[in-house]
């Protein structure tokens, strides 16, 4: 049973990503912003007093990302160079504490880990993906445009339990939220050891979108690409 749900929930929230059509890219409000394609802010040839960092309302520097570029980071997400990197590397760490235990701590302990980090990653980035274009909301992080430290940390950690609507305005992160705690839960599930269960998944998703908005500091204020 446990195998027919991890299969049934990959298949269902496939379907409702890649069943979505493309969204026509909104036209930005002010005559003088530049498209881009990537989705990116852009600063206004005017200086304007910055917004509030938790301001809910729409933002004219906002073009949502292309229905191809969309694609692409959910590739890349999943099966990049960066994504295949950091499960491999976490698996590593994993297997060198010996967590879970009952894998053991040689070769195919690691391996085990391996592909259970892969299988996560799958879930998630297919959920957020498939959300995502349901809701047409965008969970890609983006750094702040303001110059104060203060609201560019603060971007950074309320960026994995939020999102953008077509609009620019931001909205809670359901996408990020439910693939990153069912991707956790599933996993105890189905295939982890059995003194696992779902409060341990629970338990491991609030600590991924806590890694989640360390790395977004780093990306803040390290990370420029």
């Amino acid at each position: 049973m446990k195998a027919l749900l991890f299969i049934v929930t990959v298949f269902t929230v496939t379907s409702i990503g890649f069943a979505q059509e493309p969204v026509t890219t909104p036209t930005p409000q002010i005559a003088t912003s530049v498209s881009d394609k990537e989705g990116q802010f852009k600063d206004l040839p005017k200086a304007t007093t910055p917004a509030s960092l938790y301001d809910t309302a729409p933002s004219n520097t906002y073009i949502r990302p292309d229905a191809a570029t969309r694609r692409k980071r959910f590739i890349n997400s999943t099966v990049g160079p960066f994504a295949v990197g950091r499960q491999v590397a976490t698996a590593g760490i994993a297997t060198w504490r010996n967590s879970p235990e009952e894998w053991g701590t040689k070769w195919e302990g690691f391996g085990r880990r391996v592909a259970s980090n892969f299988g996560k990653n799958a879930i998630k980035q297919t959920t957020k993906f498939g959300l995502d274009e349901a809701l047409k909301i965008d969970s890609h992080f983006y750094r702040s445009k303001s110059k104060s430290v203060g609201a560019r940390v603060g971007n950074a950690l309320i960026s994995p339990v939020t999102a953008r609507d077509r609009n620019g305005k931001r909205v809670v992160g359901v996408s990020n939220l439910v693939g990153t705690y069912g991707s956790n839960i599933i996993a105890r599930e189905a295939w982890y050891p059995d003194r696992y269960d779902w409060k341990d998944g629970v338990r491991s998703g609030t600590i991924s979108l806590g890694f989640n908005a360390a790395f977004n500091l780093f990306k803040e204020f390290v990370w420029k690409k």
